[in-house]
This record gives C-alpha cells, sequence and structure tokens, in this order.
C-alpha cells in the first residue's frame, strides 16, 4: 500500500478507500493479505487483466489525439529478436523516421515469447519474427511479409572466404557457430545436410547472438549462419563473407505479428507499412527461388 501511495503521488487511506469502494460496488474481495504481503485474489486478477486494456485503450486514444495534432511527432513501442534488430527493423525505423522526423521509438528486445507476452501486456503494439509453428496463438494476429533465406558465412579473413566452389560435405567437420533453433528438425540448415545424406555438424559454439558470432568470425576460425535480412540491412555485411553454398528458406514466413482485437495507433500503422516496403525485395526473392524449383 505504502509503495502503491508513493507511486500515485497519494495517501494511503485514499488507496485503502478506493479498493475497499470497488471491493463493495463489486461484491468481491479484490486483494489478500498473507504473510507475504497483498496479492490480488481471482476476482482481482481478472479486473487487473481487464483494467490493463481499459487503460490501454485511453493510451492509445490520447497518443491518437496527439497524432492527429501534430503528425510528425507520436511514439512508437515495438518488440524484436536480435535477428531483426540487426536488418529488418533498423532500416523499417530509418524510412519512418523521414515520414516522422519528432518521432519517439521504443525497441524492446528478447525471446519470441517473451515479445509476445509484451503484446499481450499491451506493452508494445507490433512485434517482428518469424512464426515458429504452424499457426500463431489464438490472440494473436499475424501478417506474413517473407519466407527468410539462410547464408553461410566466413569473416573475411577465413581461407573458406576465398573459395569460389564448396559443397556441403566440405563443411560438415568445419568449426560451426549455431543457436538451438538452427539445429532443430525441420531447420534449412538441417533440411540442406539431410538432402545431401550428410550429418548435421556438430557446433563448437551455440549462441543466438549476433554481434558474438561476427566477432568470432574476425578470427577466420569459425563458420555460422546468418538471415539474408540481416546480411542485405545489417551494418555488419562487410565484416561477412557469404560462402557459395545454397540452403533451403525456412519453411514459415517473418511476419508483422499484433494482439488481436487491439486497434494499432496510426504511428505503428504507417511502421507496418514501411516494414512491408523495405521487406518487398526479400519476398519477390522467395517468389523467384520458388518459380526456380518449379
Amino acid at each position: 500500500m505504502a509503495k502503491a501511495a508513493e507511486r500515485l503521488a497519494i495517501s494511503r487511506p485514499v488507496i485503502s478507500r478506493t479498493i475497499a469502494n470497488l471491493e463493495h460496488v463489486l461484491g468481491v474481495t479484490l486483494l489478500d493479505r498473507t504473510a507475504r504481503g497483498i496479492e490480488p485474489t481471482l476476482f482481482g486478477t481478472a479486473l487487473l487483466r481487464r483494467g490493463t486494456a481499459v487503460f490501454d485503450e485511453l493510451r492509445q486514444g490520447v497518443e491518437e489525439i496527439a497524432f492527429l495534432t501534430d503528425p510528425q511527432a507520436g511514439e512508437l513501442r515495438i518488440a524484436c529478436t536480435e535477428v531483426w534488430a540487426a536488418g529488418l527493423v533498423p532500416a523499417a525505423i530509418e524510412r519512418l523516421s523521414r515520414r516522422l522526423p519528432r518521432l519517439r521509438v521504443t525497441l524492446e528486445q528478447g525471446t519470441a515469447q517473451h515479445q509476445f507476452n509484451l503484446l499481450r501486456e499491451r506493452r508494445c503494439e507490433i512485434v517482428i519474427s518469424r512464426l515458429l509453428t504452424e499457426t500463431p496463438d489464438s490472440d494473436i494476429d499475424m501478417q506474413p511479409l517473407f519466407y527468410e533465406p539462410l547464408v553461410v558465412v566466413a569473416g573475411p579473413q577465413s581461407s573458406w572466404a576465398r573459395r569460389r566452389k564448396l559443397t556441403l560435405s566440405e563443411l560438415v567437420a568445419a568449426p560451426w557457430i549455431l543457436s538451438t533453433l538452427e539445429v532443430e528438425p525441420g531447420s534449412p540448415f538441417v533440411e540442406a545436410f539431410h538432402a545431401a545424406r550428410l550429418p548435421i555438424p556438430a557446433a563448437t559454439i551455440f549462441s543466438n547472438s549476433l554481434h558474438l558470432r561476427i566477432s568470432l568470425l574476425a578470427t577466420g576460425h569459425y563458420l555460422t549462419l546468418v538471415p539474408g535480412s540481416a546480411l542485405r540491412f545489417g551494418p555488419g555485411a562487410d565484416l561477412l563473407k557469404p560462402l557459395p553454398v545454397a540452403l533451403p528458406r525456412w519453411h514459415l514466413p517473418t511476419g508483422i505479428f499484433t494482439l488481436k482485437g487491439r486497434m494499432l495507433s496510426p504511428v505503428a500503422q504507417v511502421f507496418a507499412d514501411c516494414v512491408r516496403d523495405v521487406a518487398k525485395p526479400l519476398a519477390r526473392g522467395a517468389a523467384l527461388d520458388r518459380s526456380r524449383k518449379q
């Protein structure tokens, strides 16, 4: 109660009286007092969950009015993993900033599950990610953008970088930096080696960090995989040497994820348009690959 009063800049009796009035109106107990402090009851949790949505809509309304008053300003809250923060998302933000030069952007990073929790908690409006299951969760909407290619890369000083022709069989025993997703069944990396009837290379280093990969590639000792979008838009392109090895694309698309039933702010809608524009060359590349296979 003391922390709530301090945060809201009101007295503790006002906090207690407000909660008591709510409980009287609703006819249920909202808070339990335990040895560990105060915890919401089942009823309190339900009210909190719905209340979050109500206050989010109010905030969205205020932001929309501000945007209509001054279309050059606004605030955008988005989330993505490091993969998309390394290329696609900055390219879209840069395009957006040319249209809205005084825009404020808050970007949250983390695992895919963490991002979707941010959506549910209404702490962000849009998530840029790759679909990890055949369909998104029932409370999440997705607009597919493109099917991401994976590129085998080495450091510019690596002996691999000087090769004009390579086969997968030559790379089985190489020291690889890989993520857990890249060695799971169904990944382009695994599918390529299975199709060639070769064993899956063992990872020397497991990491999802592109920064770590780029730093270690500079030693010339390792190979790794980089999403095509990060190679196209990211700042580390000069530090990476794509190798002449073809891998299939991810079979699940990269997309724009939003919370069902939640109307996007005008700024978020403009950002989604920018993402779609930036992704068009990648979508055309995926379509061209499919037509070649056919």
